[in-house]
């Protein structure tokens, strides 16, 4: 039998000489740099076609990045998938589609819009709102709204503009005496709808009454919005507070019976809740009050969440993952342990398990969570790295696991908030932790890999000189500590997806699934 491994991934830190004010790079380091140059070590791709995206300008992300981890494989995400379905003209084949158009026709109603307005291709494209625009006009939809939640985060920080000037021009060359779309309401990412893993549940509520109740600051537009807050609070993009479109005091488009919706963002994490908000409505639904529920037909552009089936209809069937290393290590009867905090325990488990929320065994797969605090996270870069790593000490400690693995937020979640300075200090806290879990490893004989997700804190600038607050296109670190005699890196280029069969090849496994990329390690 080969050595138990425990693996941590540095969320958010890319590993490039480039110095567009490189957190990375300028940050004390002394763990890092001594995996990074006395043990194997190289650096793999997170980005483009290595994860499943369209092109290899398109920056990784953190579901993607664990997905291919998590599965040793490469699998069409996100929006290629939703590319190859829009151009194939599939999408409108759906029977979800279909009976999203035929709601609101039926009922002399409008069809809604919810999604981030932007083409940073992490969590939505405008360019697939813009194609269903056109298509619900062709089909004879009378009357569509777009909810616009403005990004700032994976494209620059205060360019919202930029796409609302895009989708009013694409208005005002399609509507006529047949068919009228317009701008309804709107807000940051990070102050409505969009929360994520139930951090900020009211987040969520300020969205439902800005799009569904139209209950909210009013304004005749949404440049005028956003020139106003910015003017009045200094806001960046995410952060814009919610506002409603009206014409003459009244909103141009709340939610209301007999309407359709479509939430047109891809990427999951930050869609599941207002598909709760709306599929469970009249369920139960009691994460807030909701003064007004109307009888809507919903739809997300993905299924968000593949064993709550969230939300009911989606537009595009997800990648049906299959073959992950979860899997494997129970049938082999390998014990594994997951942990993080809030902000990335979903992706230590959901994600890496091929987007399942369940496990593939109780009794083999621990999952513990530490609570992220409900704050901005530059106003405390360590996060819950100190937590994190107590527990992982402990259940190294433990003996219980052959695989045990931990992701630490700080890289990615302090470097989107673009403050340089706090971001230092967040990598400077995983490193400072990585001292602790290198410890434990040689002091019970664990084989410790060390790897990032994607890049962030990498490049803190772009290329005007302001603050960057989206993900980069680095090459993230690997790198072997402690592993079994003679272990050394294979001359190649490997990517997130070579990391499962190198991970089973130390435990001493040799049969992994023929569907997995080739081990790191020769």
């Amino acid at each position: 039998m080969g050595k138990p491994v425990v693996l941590v991934v540095m969320d958010g830190v890319g590993w490039t000489d480039k110095d567009n004010g490189n957190a990375v790079m300028h940050s004390y380091k002394p763990q890092i740099e001594e995996l990074m140059t006395k043990w194997p070590h190289t650096t793999i791709k997170a980005s483009g076609t290595a994860v499943g995206l369209p092109s290899d300008k398109d920056m990784g992300n953190s579901e993607v990045g664990h997905n291919a981890l998590g599965c040793g494989q490469i699998y069409s995400q996100g929006a290629k998938l939703v590319n190859e379905s829009i151009e194939s003209g599939k999408i409108y084949e759906s029977q979800t589609w279909k009976d999203a158009v035929s709601y609101c026709k039926e009922h002399n109603g409008k069809m809604h819009f919810i999604g981030l307005l932007s083409d940073g291709n992490v969590h939505s494209n405008i360019s697939h709102l813009i194609a269903m625009l056109r298509e619900a006009k062709k089909e004879g939809v009378k009357e569509a709204r777009v909810h616009a939640l403005l990004d700032g985060r994976d494209v620059p920080e205060t360019s919202a503009l930029t796409y609302i000037d895009q989708i009013e021009k694409v208005f005002a060359e399609l509507n006529d005496d047949n068919f009228h779309a317009c701008l309804a309401s709107g807000g940051g990412r990070m102050t409505i709808t969009m929360d994520r893993y139930e951090a900020d549940w009211s987040m969520v509520e300020r969205g439902w009454h800005i799009h569904v109740m139209g209950d909210g600051r009013m304004f005749s537009s949404a440049t005028e919005a956003i020139e106003t807050y910015r003017r009045e609070g200094g806001y960046t993009d995410q952060y814009l507070p919610g506002f409603v479109i009206a014409k003459d005091g009244k909103p141009v488009g709340p939610i209301d019976d007999g309407d359709s919706v479509v939430f047109f963002n891809f990427r999951g994490d930050r869609a599941v809740e207002i598909s709760k908000a709306f599929d469970y409505m009249n369920k139960g639904f009691d994460a807030f009050p909701m003064p007004k529920k109307p009888q809507v037909y919903y739809c997300g552009m993905l299924q968000y969440d593949g064993d709550l089936k969230l939300p009911d209809h989606f537009l595009v069937a997800p990648p049906h993952i299959e073959h992950t290393m979860s899997e494997y290590l129970v049938k082999k009867g390998v014990k594994s342990y997951a942990c993080s905090e809030t902000q990335k325990f979903g992706h230590m488990t959901y994600f890496w398990n091929g987007n399942r929320s369940n496990k593939f065994s109780e009794e083999l797969e621990d999952w513990e969570e530490v609570p992220s605090d409900i704050i901005p996270f530059d106003q405390k870069p360590w996060m819950k790295a100190t937590e994190v790593t107590e527990k992982m000490e402990a259940a190294i400690a433990s003996g219980k696991y052959q695989f045990l693995r931990c992701n630490y937020p700080n890289g990615d979640m302090v470097g989107h908030t673009g403050n340089y300075e706090a971001t230092i200090i967040g990598v400077e806290s995983v490193d400072l932790n990585l001292r602790r879990i290198m410890d434990a490893c040689t002091k019970y004989g664990y084989t410790l890999l060390v790897m990032a997700d994607h890049g962030n804190s990498d490049e803190m600038v772009d290329k005007k000189g302001k603050p960057k607050t989206s993900h980069s296109l680095a090459r993230v670190p690997f790198a072997v500590y402690n592993g079994p005699e003679g272990t050394e890196i294979k001359d190649g280029d490997f990517g997130l997806a070579n990391v499962a069969a190198t991970v089973c090849k130390i435990l001493g496994f040799t049969d992994w699934p023929e569907q997995w990329l080739e081990p790191i390690i020769k």
